[in-house]
């Protein structure tokens, strides 16, 4: 019997960083404007919700009110304050 095709492989890991905001900064500033906020590390954090700044230079969590900044001297995996990137295993 042949396996359908998809069935039993690994799926690619995500691209899209995801931020937390443990010391509960006003402003986080990021290098990339689509991401995911989860507010805080578990079991502190709201709902994953992915947030997309389009045109805009920065966008307001709707759970959290964290005010992300797109910075564009920054990595896809840096923030300023340092230490708002969360660890996927």
């Amino acid at each position: 019997m042949k396996q359908a095709e998809g069935i039993g492989q690994i799926m690619a890991a995500s691209t899209i960083p995801n931020f937390k905001n443990d010391i509960g900064a006003a402003k986080v500033s990021i290098g990339v404007k689509e991401f995911m906020c989860c507010g805080a590390s578990d079991p502190h954090d709201h709902p994953h919700v992915f947030l997309d700044m389009g045109e805009d230079g920065q966008i307001v969590c709707p759970y959290c009110s964290t005010l992300f900044a797109y910075d564009t001297t920054l990595s896809a995996t840096a923030t300023n304050p340092e230490g708002c990137l969360l660890e996927t295993k």
